[in-house]
């Protein structure tokens, strides 16, 4: 059994962003499970995917850090249900207008 690595911020075809409250290594390779949202359509519960620690930096609030993971192999089933939790709940590719990152001395 796995372990909690954090909360999905951002989800797209080919990797996500989770917010954790531990550091991964770059690099580290895992299995991403998703816990999935009703959907129309969509009957799966769970959606595991392996994938690959491309980034790891610490949030704005300094007790979390946004993982940025890369899936490696993507199923044409999991490629619509993806689609599915894109168009249903928003993870949309317009930016927003966030102030910039303070930068370290």
């Amino acid at each position: 059994r796995g372990s909690l690595i954090g909360y999905l911020g951002d989800l797209t075809l080919i990797g996500a962003m989770v917010i954790g409250d531990e550091a991964l290594k770059v690099g580290e390779k895992l299995t991403i499970s998703i816990q999935l949202p009703e959907l129309p359509k969509v009957h799966a519960t769970r959606l595991a995917l392996p994938a690959r620690v491309v980034r790891c930096n610490q949030d704005l609030s300094p007790e979390y850090f946004n993982i940025g993971v890369e899936f490696e192999i993507v199923t044409d089933d999991q490629k619509n249900i993806i689609e599915a939790v894109i168009e249903n709940y928003e993870f949309r590719r317009q930016h927003p207008n966030y102030p910039p990152r303070p930068t370290s001395l």
